[in-house]
């Protein structure tokens, strides 16, 4: 089957878009990136203090002091997501994925000691979780980042 040789002006797949056009993989303009950047800590944030507050009263009552548990565990949240989002991609991708485990898994730990479990059952499944989360994180920095962090072509 004969294809047509790349004359001069003629786009081929590797070839980015004329400047001006922007990232070809980018669908969304940077008002909707920079509303998205705080949306999703404070979405993520809210569900959580939510979570957190519903395991620790335990079906009971709803009280003053639970909600403030709640809001205090969403600003925690919070806090430390956008911290470890502006920290970690200066970091190897080993320090990365670490440090995004261990996040996952202190809050997941955190849910489930707020339910009454024992702190021994709480802690297994926050290593579990972590160990499975760093797993993820890292192949896919490893798999999409070069030694030194930079994001491959």
């Amino acid at each position: 089957m004969a294809h047509a040789a790349p004359t001069p002006g003629m786009r081929t797949p590797d070839t980015r878009a004329p400047s001006g056009a922007g990232d070809a993989t980018d669908v969304f303009g940077a008002r909707t990136h920079l509303v998205m950047k705080w949306a999703v800590p404070v979405t993520l944030g809210l569900v959580y203090g939510y979570w957190a507050a519903a395991n620790r009263r335990s079906a009971g009552p709803i009280t003053g002091w639970n909600i403030l548990f709640g809001f205090v565990a969403a600003l925690a949240f919070i806090v430390l997501y956008v911290g470890i989002r502006a920290v970690a991609p200066r970091m190897r991708r080993e320090v990365h994925a670490l440090m995004w485990a261990v996040f996952a898994g202190c809050a997941i730990g955190f849910l489930i000691n707020q339910s009454g479990s024992s702190v021994l059952y709480s802690a297994g499944v926050s290593v579990a979780v972590a160990a499975g989360f760093f797993a993820v994180v890292f192949y896919r920095y490893y798999t999409h980042e070069d030694a030194e962090g930079h994001r491959k072509g």
